[in-house]
């Protein structure tokens, strides 16, 4: 298979995790395949992932991160900057993976393909070749 359509299968990979899960968030699922459901049980995960901070700052925790991951999704569909964004995607996905291996145990993280979404992402940030993104506007291949 082209190196070209692996790169486009983890850019909709990675972006279509990171819209399920945002949607999950605002209850958009089936509450029988939710994870969280509504937006406090999110934020109350946050507040367990995260039990050293303050609590006045988890609501803001879990905003910026449902931020940043429907800001990463868009921009890994259109293909915008998809090199940084796919590391940012990484990085983001290493911290969850490694708060939830801290205070939940591996299991989880396993089970959520979290380190595969992690490595996925790390992986997507080294292809250079576009295709179908609005990078390959602006660079040649």
């Amino acid at each position: 298979m082209k190196i070209i359509y692996i790169k486009l299968f983890l850019r909709l990979s990675i972006a279509l995790g990171f819209l399920s899960a945002v949607a999950d968030r605002f209850g958009w699922w089936d509450e029988h395949i939710s994870v969280w459901g509504n937006w406090q049980n999110f934020v109350n995960y946050t507040q367990s992932l995260l039990p050293y901070l303050p609590d006045f700052s988890i609501p803001y925790i879990a905003g910026i991160a449902t931020v940043l991951e429907l800001l990463f999704a868009l921009l890994l569909l259109v293909g915008y900057q998809t090199q940084l964004i796919a590391k940012l995607s990484g990085i983001l996905l290493l911290i969850f993976a490694l708060s939830m291996t801290f205070f939940y145990g591996i299991k989880g993280t396993l089970d959520y393909s979290v380190y595969i979404a992690s490595a996925a992402a790390f992986s997507l940030s080294s292809m250079t070749q576009s295709f179908l993104e609005i990078d390959s506007l602006f660079t040649k291949d």
